[in-house]
């Protein structure tokens, strides 16, 4: 028994030792708080610049199963601009400790290759979205919340749908303010719980993402929206965590106090959004889950897959 007891000890000082040692590679952290890097390229888009709008110039590079990726894909298709912009999908790869790009593209076959090929002394972490250059082979931009308004406003002459604003001046400030709240405690709310490394870390980053989304729940009681009957970008940037959250968060993360489907108003919110044309196609429940479950060892060691799907 003495020997069990010290084996078991044994192994759970070694497997702490490892998860610690693959957490800080995986999630950088301060004070067991996770520290999301900051993108590297915010390039803008205009005419008669280095980066003008044209046709066929642009690729963006999105994971499926990344919901700051996924924002690119669904405002690419609401505006229309699928034969403008073209899109390659890129899939996790921990053994190549990175994004891969299983056909190969700009002949690169890993994304760190891509960035490498944009500058050769690129010291960052190599992250999807990117907002590619044909022309110049480089890259754009690589902050998917810059990248969202750069579809929205920049391709306007060449969309299918012009007409359609995510990002109206009227409701600027309303939706700035909504995003910047979103983003800490919601968009990388969640990571800060998964990624948490103390007990204290993932308690304040656990409460502080129900508290924001208990507060939304009774906004939406009576707002189709965040801003009120319009969709917007910060809808779509609340979407793309919110969608992912039964199916991975909710477990995977320990965001458990409750589940999406426990609330009626986001419920209906997240249903509308996924029914709006084009946004369904945008959304893969099960590369999302292989992605995550199967990729993240030190969260999921056994790479078990759970077989529930959210009712949409």
């Amino acid at each position: 028994m003495l020997n069990q007891k010290w084996l078991i000890k044994l192994a759970q000082k070694i497997w702490e030792t490892m998860w610690q040692l693959m957490m800080f590679n995986l999630a950088p952290s301060e004070n067991g708080n996770y520290q999301r890097p900051l993108s590297i390229y915010h390039h803008n888009i205009e005419e008669n610049s280095t980066y003008s709008p044209e046709k066929n110039r642009y690729t963006i590079y999105a994971g499926l199963s990344c919901p700051w990726a996924h924002r690119t894909l669904i405002v690419r298709k609401l505006k229309g601009l699928e034969k403008i912009i073209d899109v390659v999908i890129v899939s996790p790869s921990p053994a190549d400790g990175g994004w891969i790009i299983p056909q190969g593209s700009e002949n690169c076959y890993t994304l760190k290759q891509l960035y490498y090929k944009a500058n050769n002394n690129y010291q960052g972490r190599c992250t999807v979205p990117v907002l590619w250059d044909k022309k110049t082979k480089t890259i754009v931009n690589n902050e998917s919340s810059e990248i969202i308004v750069l579809l929205n406003n920049c391709f306007n002459q060449f969309a299918s749908f012009p007409q359609l604003n995510l990002y109206p001046d009227e409701y600027k400030d309303n939706i700035d303010s909504w995003n910047e709240k979103i983003y800490h405690h919601i968009n990388n709310g969640v990571y800060r719980c998964g990624f948490a490394q103390t007990q204290q870390a993932y308690e304040d980053a656990c409460y502080g993402l129900f508290n924001l989304l208990d507060k939304i729940e009774i906004f939406l009681e009576n707002s189709r929206y965040l801003c009120g009957d319009k969709l917007t970008i910060a809808d779509i940037r609340l979407f793309t965590t919110l969608i992912r959250f039964d199916v991975v968060y909710f477990s995977l993360f320990k965001c458990n106090i409750k589940r999406i489907a426990d609330y009626k108003n986001l419920s209906r919110y997240c249903q509308e959004i996924y029914n709006i044309e084009g946004v369904k196609e945008t959304c893969n429940f099960d590369i999302i889950k292989q992605d995550y479950y199967g990729n993240l060892f030190p969260l999921n060691p056994g790479g078990i897959i759970p077989l529930g799907l959210p009712s949409y």
